[in-house]
């Protein structure tokens, strides 16, 4: 087996990168667009190889807010499973709207996955999604704090059916990098009549298959494919050291982020994206960040072992595939 490449990813790299996601997953202003900010700043596109892995990694560390909204949000999830069992009829119905809420992604995100990572993943799309979704968000706040109901209680289990399907396919509007799951989400469920710290609850608990499948997903594609996965490009210990970061400031975002909604609105949120794509736009410019598609990997130690070949008994490494022309 190839050793592990050498990587610029250290501890303190992990933990920052762990506490952007923790923190930005569950805020409304995209977490993509922090990530790849401080992957660049933290020196992380480069090589090629480093870059791919460490583009894994930022979807992989998403199970640290998995963890968080299971912490959190641990009485919820019990009462979905007493309600699975047939237990508890309001827990059963959060269950159903959930699932129902997430099938949109779970069928689309395999699908576009390629595609929008080869196409979407680029400066003018993400700072689009970003300064657009800001002012969708001030509007709709302002909208919300005009018609809301004062004594409006209802939660994620008095949606109907069609209500769940509606926030699932806005969900799939943050397959778009830069829009925000959780933006898109907590729009659904205020549009569909709860309060934002209501919406904002189940966006957070629809974060758990949706977020779970594409971390699986993400994970699984990485470890299957033919190159050096992110085990043996980054190591064991930085990934670990993420999750763990991304969990507890995650656990951290959610409290506080129901809290402020119970008291406030959406709409500081929205400014702060729109100066967020002014500061993306700034360094772009500047060439201090570069945001692309990860580039396929430039031949490395693990390239050059898989093309040994025995010559007359003895191993020689190939630069490259012999190809044959069309001359023959």
């Amino acid at each position: 087996m190839s050793a592990a490449v050498s990587t610029p990813l250290g501890i303190i790299d992990a933990i920052i990168l762990g506490i952007v996601e923790g923190i930005t997953e569950y805020l409304p202003v995209s977490s993509t667009g922090h990530l790849v900010l401080t992957a660049n700043l933290l020196g992380l596109d480069n090589p090629a190889e480093v870059r791919r892995n460490v583009d894994a990694l930022l979807i992989v560390i998403q199970g640290g807010a998995i963890l968080a909204v299971l912490g959190v949000y641990r009485s919820s999830v019990a009462s979905m499973i007493m309600g699975l069992l047939g237990r508890n009829p309001r827990g059963r119905r959060l269950l159903i709207n959930l699932f129902i809420a997430f099938l949109p992604a779970a069928i689309l995100g395999p699908l576009l996955d390629d595609w929008i990572s080869s196409r979407l993943m680029r400066p003018a799309p993400i700072m689009l999604a970003l300064s657009l979704g800001g002012i969708v968000m001030i509007l709709a706040d302002r909208y919300d704090r005009k018609r809301r109901p004062q004594d409006n209680d209802r939660t994620g289990c008095d949606l109907s059916g069609r209500a769940a399907l509606q926030i699932g396919l806005l969900q799939c509007l943050a397959m778009w990098p830069g829009t925000s799951r959780s933006m898109v989400t907590i729009l659904g469920g205020m549009s569909a009549g709860l309060r934002p710290a209501r919406a904002a609850e189940f966006a957070f608990l629809l974060g758990l298959p949706t977020l779970g499948g594409a971390t699986i997903y993400k994970l699984t594609g990485n470890l299957m494919g033919e190159e050096p996965n992110m085990f043996q490009v980054l190591g064991w210990m930085p990934i670990v050291v993420g999750l763990l970061a991304a969990t507890l400031s995650a656990a951290l975002a959610v409290k506080w982020m129901v809290a402020y909604l119970n008291r406030h609105g959406l709409e500081v949120f929205g400014w702060y994206r729109l100066g967020l794509t002014a500061v993306l736009l700034a360094l772009t410019l500047s060439g201090t960040i570069s945001i692309s598609p990860s580039a396929p990997a430039a031949p490395s130690e693990w390239d050059l072992e898989q093309k040994v070949q025995r010559v007359n008994g003895d191993a020689v490494a190939l630069p490259f595939e012999p190809t044959r022309n069309s001359n023959g």
